[in-house]
């Protein structure tokens, strides 16, 4: 397969898997706010009785978490169109 077809053929997969990377980053950061802080919502920036240092922490947490699940989510995507073509998807 040539590299244009597969960069387009690869397109589908990569944005279902950061859909999915997304929905699991979700999860995942909620569960850690509700062990961390104690409560079972996180604070939005608009929240008028939540503080600067609590807005800032649960967005910088929350950033974290997705970057690492993307990270993780898109390198196992890679190495299984890898292993199913024999190409890495560019």
């Amino acid at each position: 397969m040539s590299s244009k077809v597969q960069k387009i053929a690869y397109k589908p997969v990569g944005l279902l898997l950061g859909i999915g990377a997304g929905a699991i980053a979700g999860f995942v950061f909620k569960e850690i706010w509700k062990v961390a802080s104690g409560d079972d919502d996180a604070p939005n920036a608009t929240d008028e009785d939540r503080g600067w240092g609590e807005i800032i922490a649960a967005a910088a947490l929350q950033g974290a978490i997705f970057a690492v699940v993307k990270a993780m989510v898109d390198r196992g995507g890679a190495t299984g169109v890898k292993k199913l073509t024999g190409d890495w998807p560019d």
